[in-house]
């Protein structure tokens, strides 16, 4: 393949980029979360779910839709430059809607007049998104660039948490310096984005090309969006912002995992588009079954251990007062296996595949079963409901992406060491018991029972010589030696 960068380049790159989204909260939200308390974070996780519809609406799907497109043709400047501008446009003209609808709806609905000011700032992710084409860079492969440009910003968002953020009326603020630390560098994609493509119009533009495929990424969207955000805008209205405080804490955690489970699929992607436009499909086979593997390794460790060690992991990110986040953030945790899992199917598999109807249909499943458990059950449980609603949506849309995919994801499924798997997590498990009984303080019993955990699994793998593991470790061991 010509002038592709290096997977392993892009997956070192996509890894430091998801450290950095992962040390960045695991810094700033112990800070934040002691000084705002549950109402304070909730208010503005409550605002970012609420604008997220409105941004899912100005993007139109584009963000996956555009990595495919340009993907297939990033090798030819002048298609690439006229589909960029085409997908540019629509998702501008599109963003000035968006606007225009949520300048009317904090107008007319009294629950979001109250933080009207905090609603105006987060409002300026859908800006941001729209200027930043970051489905271009991705479909580039740039990851180097995106990983630099990313950790500069958090950088800046950093200081500004700590310099910025003194009281618990500071919680608008705290809603700009997010918005900071995810979306401003995007700007940075607006300048930068006339290495690859000429911003010259290059008119005769056909926008009806896009419409059907970006139609269905539209619904695809919009389904996603609906089941990811929904919990905490129906906790919003149906409870208060001390629930939603809750379990945005429970959710910051297990954001933060998925983004390490699904880091090897978003690099996967482009590549994966390129094989099946070329006819490549047995390498197309040979990355899903290794990124299959990938995510169980990872992903059921973590689940394993954050259920056992709940209590410390949101006592020691929170503090105290979130104790209500605890078993919300229990029942949460086996949904990082799920999504790792749909992310593969769904993302890397039936996108590229163009049969991205079928992500759809499964979204659709996930927001029907998380809309009637939500209804039933946030009025009795609050924050413990509303993960049992997205525990429940995320099996729901691994379900019917395996039916649809059986025949080919099968052999992805089989490819894993189960056995392995199972006698490493209940050992690690068993001698993480035995720690959480001692007397510890918080931080030095997450440090010693992650090292004992983590380490006897990974040991046991090795032992059993699990072949993605002994992989891994032999590369590892060639990096070291080279560099010596």
């Amino acid at each position: 393949m010509s002038k592709t960068k290096s997977l392993k380049l892009n997956f070192i790159m996509n890894t430091i980029l998801t450290m950095s989204q992962f040390i960045f909260p695991l810094i700033t939200f112990p800070y934040v979360s002691r000084i705002l308390l549950p109402e304070g974070t909730g208010k503005v996780s409550f605002a970012t779910s609420v604008v997220s519809y409105f941004a899912m609406f100005a993007q139109l799907g584009i963000p996956t839709y555009g990595i495919r497109a340009c993907a297939k043709i990033r090798d030819n400047r002048e298609k690439l430059t006229k589909t960029v501008q085409e997908l540019f446009i629509i998702n501008f003209t599109m963003s000035l809607i968006a606007y225009v609808a949520l300048f009317g709806a904090i107008a007319l609905v009294p629950r979001l007049q109250q933080d009207k000011s905090l609603f105006l700032i987060v409002s300026l992710t859908i800006l941001f998104n729209a200027i930043g084409m970051e489905w271009l860079y991705k479909a580039l492969e740039q990851y180097t660039y995106i990983t630099i440009r990313s950790i500069i910003f958090k950088f800046i968002a950093l200081v500004a948490m700590f310099a910025l953020i003194h009281q618990k009326s500071d919680y608008v603020i705290y809603g700009g310096i997010s918005i900071l630390a995810a979306s401003a560098s995007n700007i940075f994609n607006f300048f930068h984005v006339h290495k690859y493509v000429s911003l010259k119009p290059v008119g005769n533009y056909n926008f009806k090309q896009h419409f059907n495929a970006v139609a269905v990424f539209f619904a695809m969207s919009c389904a996603t969006t609906i089941y990811t955000h929904l919990d905490t805008v129906m906790l919003g209205f149906m409870t208060s912002d001390v629930d939603v405080g809750y379990y945005n804490a429970a959710v910051k955690i297990k954001s933060i995992l998925v983004s390490i489970v699904t880091s090897l699929g978003v690099v996967l992607l482009p590549r994966a588009s390129y094989y099946v436009e070329h006819n490549l499909m047995e390498e197309f086979y040979r990355i899903t079954k290794k990124a299959t593997n990938f995510v169980f390794l990872v992903a059921s460790p973590m689940m394993v251990y954050f259920i056992i060690f709940a209590k410390e992991g949101i006592f020691f990110l929170s503090g105290s007062a979130y104790a209500g986040s605890i078993v919300p953030m229990q029942i949460i945790m086996p949904t990082l296996l799920l999504i790792g899992l749909t992310n593969i199917m769904g993302i890397q598999m039936l996108v590229p595949l163009g049969r991205e109807k079928a992500v759809l249909y499964s979204e659709i499943a996930g927001v029907i079963v998380d809309v009637i458990l939500n209804a039933l059950l946030i009025p009795r449980m609050a924050s413990a409901g509303a993960a049992i609603g997205t525990l429940a949506a995320e099996a729901a849309v691994l379900m019917v992406q395996y039916i649809v995919l059986r025949n080919e994801i099968k052999n992805a499924f089989r490819n894993v060491h189960y056995g392995s798997l199972v006698i490493a997590l209940a050992t690690a498990s068993i001698l993480s018991v035995f720690i959480k009984q001692t007397s510890f303080g918080i931080f030095t019993m997450l440090c010693v029972s992650a090292v004992v955990f983590f380490g006897v699994y990974f040991g046991i793998l090795t032992v059993m010589k699990e072949p993605l593991v002994i992989d891994i470790e032999n590369q590892l061991l060639k990096k070291i030696k080279h560099s010596k």
